[in-house]
């Protein structure tokens, strides 16, 4: 299913960001309504994959802050479910998912009583001050762990500072302070990571930098509304058409083999997110860069929303790991047996 053939979000952010000047209570405001309404239908690996990465691909068109939080929303959900723990859940709460492991300092889970605390800052938490609850991961003595958090409990809070780009201010991606805060298990050690669902999250995001990537080359139709563009500008405009139609086939394959298997009983979940990921992310720059030589400076300078949407996409992209992905996407083709150079001569 392409997006836009779904039900969208798209009518709910009507007139939404022109009244609210600050991103991050715009992007709060928004999340919020849409969990409360309803319209961020829950999704299970296994059915309706296709429109649950159509929505994704929907919200990241719209904008990217909302995206990020909504996404990752959707994905606690899936994780609560995967790990079955749907029960920690509660009606209208806004779900964050913080699980950026730092090389030094990470956050520390330790048994207190019945229960378990976190203490230390974890960086890279989208949402900090707009989620009600958050999945977060943290460094038992057994491993990394999984714990839900009730934010709402006076031991966490957001550090101010943290977060200093232009950039994705909406996503208010603070870093969060954790000071012996109460925090119920989701899983066992390392269950988040050797879960399925964890590459079928990851597909997921693919289809989020899918809808930046086109809401950023819809500039070039609107520039081709004004005035017809010039040859240069046509040929480039036809490489992104072709890179994002083929881009959208590939997350729509992936869609079809995650309902197939959705135990991963194949064992090539990672495969398939490894892909997806690496074409999307390679066609959401050749995008960048091809509406820019294409228009040149004007959009950048003097068209707002399209700077930011540039700016934005360039931000999240960076949330792949770039030629380490590749490396691993390398190693798992050449011995996967399913690489497009394998097959019949």
């Amino acid at each position: 299913m392409h997006p836009s053939t779904t039900t969208s979000p798209r009518d709910g952010l009507a007139g939404l960001r022109p009244d609210v000047a600050d991103p991050v209570a715009r992007t709060a405001r928004w999340i919020h309504d849409a969990v409360g309404s309803g319209a961020l239908p829950v999704w299970r690996a296994g059915e309706g994959t296709a429109e649950h990465l159509a929505l994704l691909a929907d919200l990241g068109t719209v904008d990217l802050d909302l995206a990020r939080l909504g996404e990752a929303h959707l994905d606690a959900l899936a994780i609560l479910a995967e790990l079955g723990a749907a029960d920690l859940d509660r009606p209208g709460a806004v779900w964050g998912v913080w699980a950026a492991n730092p090389p030094v300092d990470p956050v520390r889970a330790e048994p207190a009583g019945a229960g378990w605390r976190l203490t230390g800052t974890k960086p890279w938490c989208s949402g900090a001050g707009t989620c009600d609850l958050a999945l977060i991961t943290a460094l038992a003595d057994d491993g990394y762990r999984m714990f839900a958090v009730d934010l709402a409990e006076g031991s966490t809070g957001p550090v101010d500072g943290t977060w200093p780009p232009a950039a994705m201010a909406g996503s208010d991606s603070r870093s969060v302070r954790l000071d012996g805060t109460p925090a119920t298990p989701v899983g066992g050690p390392e269950a988040y990571l050797r879960r399925p669902g964890f590459w079928y999250g990851a597909v997921g995001v693919a289809a989020v930098w899918w809808g930046g990537a086109r809401g950023v080359a819809r500039a070039l139709q609107r520039a081709h509304d004004r005035r017809p563009l010039h040859p240069h500008a046509l040929a480039h405009a036809g490489a992104a058409d072709a890179g994002l139609a083929s881009s959208w086939a590939l997350l729509a394959d992936s869609a079809h083999r995650i309902d197939a298997d959705p135990a991963d009983l194949a064992g090539t979940a990672q495969l398939t997110a490894g892909r997806a990921r690496a074409a999307v992310e390679q066609v959401a720059t050749d995008v960048i860069a091809r509406t820019g030589r294409a228009l040149g400076a004007a959009p950048l300078a003097l068209d707002t929303e399209h700077a930011r949407r540039v700016a934005d996409l360039e931000l999240y992209l960076r949330q792949s790991h770039a030629e380490r992905d590749l490396e691993q996407l390398g190693e798992l083709a050449l011995g996967s047996g399913t690489a497009p150079w394998d097959g019949a001569s």
